[in-house]
């Protein structure tokens, strides 16, 4: 039973338990049923006690009950407006690139126009928007063919397919370069986790393959790519607005640094990234990410194969195995070259003019 005894002492026992002088009058204390006195008390023929109901109980109740209704109410108003800003934001922009259609879904696919060699550039993991974010690099890339395919859960493209194995990805990379009629061999330009996706389609396919670039590519020897399940709480984040609202208050938090971007662009990289954020085919590819790498761990780079990985100075300096880790990875490369560059994890943000000057003179010496 919940509640608490009161126990009235007298005289010598009052003075003994509180400051003051003898005294004959009653006095009342009330102490919970819990404790190891109030049970002896309790216990005790002699004892006059009288149990007395925990008033405050009802109460406390009664005040969570009304907490946790308002907070429902205030997750339910959060939810809706989130969605209706969803839907006028769809509405606004015109979506980039086009759809190529495939077997497991709709790809979305951007182009650059040119007409040298064809570079594809595969984004990192949980980029929002790939063809926005490589547009500095891009625009620095215009002597080549650059495709930028961002696969599901990203960008445009269907974001609600699982089984982001690498061997799903790769093949169905293979499947939209075959759809847009890409004959030749291409260069693979990954950045972080693409370079794994890179480094398997090179051996997947290897004829349709003339060289790999890294941008500060996560090493498949990498011992930080824990395989994990997937999680909901993005998800629950993006769809009751919570993490729309922190990137409003907070937009630093997913703007790239530096003037490289347009206003249009930074625009289209913040609302994008409140649609697209803890989506279902993102957070599938989480929690395959280490079984992913450790699968293309298992087939090393061909010797033949041209490698460039530029790497950031912000992972050599906080990471000590990330340069050991990819100069043991090209090690039976025959033409490789690894460049330090300094910037962060993402150096297209703000390395772009230096990026393309590296990669095309590196592709200029294969040509010769």
């Amino acid at each position: 039973m919940r509640g608490s005894l009161t126990v009235f002492l007298r005289g010598r026992d009052r003075q003994q338990r509180v400051l003051g002088g003898p005294t004959t009058e009653p006095y009342r204390e009330v102490i919970p049923t819990n404790t190891t006195w109030a049970r002896r008390i309790r216990d005790s023929p002699t004892s006059r006690i009288r149990m007395e109901p925990d008033m405050n109980f009802p109460r406390i109740a009664r005040a969570a009950g009304i907490g946790l209704a308002v907070v429902l109410a205030l997750t339910a108003v959060s939810t809706t407006v989130n969605g209706a800003l969803n839907t006028s934001e769809h509405a606004d922009l015109v979506p980039y690139g086009e759809k190529v259609a495939i077997d497991a879904g709709d790809i979305n696919v951007y182009r650059n126009g040119g007409t040298g060699p064809t570079m594809v550039l595969l984004s990192g993991y949980g980029t929002p928007a790939p063809a926005i974010d490589f547009a500095p690099l891009i625009r620095q890339l215009n002597a080549f063919n650059v495709i930028v395919v961002e696969g599901f859960g990203y960008g445009y493209s269907d974001l609600n397919v699982s089984d982001r194995t690498v061997e799903n990805i790769t093949r169905e990379l293979h499947e939209v370069l075959a759809k847009l009629r890409v004959d030749e061999p291409v260069i693979l330009v990954g950045h972080s986790v693409g370079g794994i996706y890179a480094r398997f389609y090179a051996n997947a396919y290897p004829d349709e393959v003339m060289a790999i670039v890294g941008v500060d590519p996560t090493p498949a020897l990498s011992s930080s790519l824990d395989e994990g399940a997937p999680s909901t709480v993005e998800s629950m984040q993006a769809a009751t607005g919570l993490f729309r609202l922190v990137t409003t208050i907070a937009p630093d938090l997913v703007q790239p640094p530096g003037s490289a971007y347009t206003a249009e662009e930074r625009h289209r990289i913040a609302v994008m990234t409140n649609w697209n954020y803890g989506n279902a085919s993102v957070s599938d590819e989480w929690s395959r990410i280490g079984a992913n790498s450790t699968k293309a761990a298992m087939q090393p780079f061909a010797t033949d194969l041209p490698v460039l990985e530029i790497l950031s100075s912000d992972s050599v300096r906080t990471m000590p195995q990330w340069l050991p880790n990819h100069e043991a990875e090209l090690e039976n490369v025959t033409t490789h070259e690894i460049t330090v560059l300094e910037g962060s994890h993402y150096l297209h943000w703000t390395q772009s003019p230096a990026l393309a000057r590296i990669i095309s003179e590196f592709l200029s010496h294969l040509s010769r």
